[in-house]
């Protein structure tokens, strides 16, 4: 079936939901809603492509009066200029849609290797996400964030909301790597540290089910950097989901309740996300998307501070500003990936 069929079925479709929506008696109205909230935009489109295609057709037939000639070209050209962008977003459209796009995102961030640079690092990368999602209009919430002696930090999750974070924040899960001079070498020699970055979508208790004879918790007395957080009662809590392994401690809030909750939350994502990597290996075995695999164990970018550079190996984009991405600054990365994604999901479907 070729695109233009496949988006005039969509268009026939739209009306066929409206008619059906204006007659429904109650069943099922909330499916018929859906289905039509996701296919009217595209409907939208179909009807642009067709009006335009209909005014192209006009200005053609009015090239053969003399009076109107030159008013039909400089149309024509305006509506030839349109025709092509308006069928590309007509095809993005209809590309597959990942159902968890449109969620908000829990963060992870933990450094790996390099001791405590890689802790300093990680601190700085979690403070830049905060800035751009204050910059996007989302909110960032700190779940918890286990500060190290040095300022760095041993690990940080926060929740971010928003509509469309997973969207535009899911192409950062991976290996982040800085190489600097850190402030304690008094050789001026660069290391090389590591970080890692997990994104996760944002998953309802209806999504993820959790039976409580699965869980083991643990609780203990908080502690931090310099005898921060630390307080008499066990407020801190570790929840082990036993069939899958997974483990998530949380301390940063002084009451249990709260900690158990975020750590709740964050199994619920983690447990989540696991489903849904299973299921994206099982349907993608046999391709391998041009932004990368999304494991976690992938180098995805370079942070050089002394060139000033910020490198995405995925799509081998170079930004020299690097200071002003630590400040926040992503979008264009972020775009950038998107694109790339988009023109893998569209050759595949031209394939």
């Amino acid at each position: 079936m070729s695109i233009g069929e496949k988006l005039d079925r969509i268009a026939t479709r739209v009306e066929e939901l409206k008619h059906a929506l204006a007659h429904a008696d109650g069943s099922g109205i909330a499916a018929l809603s859906r289905e039509l909230a996701e296919l009217e935009p595209i409907a939208e489109r179909v009807a642009a492509i067709r009006a335009t295609e209909r005014a192209s057709a006009d200005a053609e037939a009015m090239l053969a009066d003399p009076e109107l000639r030159d008013l039909a070209d400089a149309e024509l050209v305006d509506l030839r200029a349109r025709l092509p962008a308006l069928q590309h977003e007509a095809r993005l459209a209809l590309l597959p849609k990942d159902e968890a796009d449109a969620r908000s995102a829990i963060l992870e961030i933990r450094p790996a290797a390099g001791g405590d640079e890689a802790g300093l690092f990680a601190a700085e990368l979690f403070r830049a996400y905060q800035r751009f999602s204050e910059s996007e209009g989302w909110r960032f919430s700190v779940l918890d964030y286990d500060e190290s002696e040095l300022g760095g930090i041993k690990g940080a999750t926060a929740e971010i909301e928003g509509r469309g974070v997973f969207a535009r924040l899911k192409y950062e899960s991976g290996v982040h790597r800085v190489q600097r001079v850190p402030a304690t070498e008094s050789q001026g020699r660069i290391h090389t540290s590591t970080v890692t970055v997990a994104v996760l979508p944002e998953a309802e208790e209806v999504d993820v089910a959790i039976n409580d004879a699965e869980l083991r918790i643990d609780t203990y007395r908080a502690s931090g950097a310099g005898g921060q957080h630390v307080n008499k009662t066990d407020s801190a809590v570790r929840i082990t989901h036993i069939p899958t392994g997974i483990v998530v401690a949380m301390q940063e809030e002084k009451s249990q309740h709260k900690n158990r909750a975020k750590a709740m939350k964050v199994l619920r994502a983690r447990i989540f996300d696991m489903q849904r990597q299973a299921a994206q290996s099982a349907r993608a075995a046999d391709r391998r998307a041009q932004v990368g695999t999304g494991d976690r164990s992938e180098r995805i970018r370079t942070y050089n501070f002394p060139q000033g550079r910020v490198t995405d190996h995925r799509i081998g984009l170079t930004l020299h500003r690097i200071e002003r991405v630590m400040q926040g600054e992503f979008r264009e990365i972020v775009d950038a990936l998107a694109a790339e994604e988009q023109a893998a999901l569209l050759a595949a479907e031209g394939a």
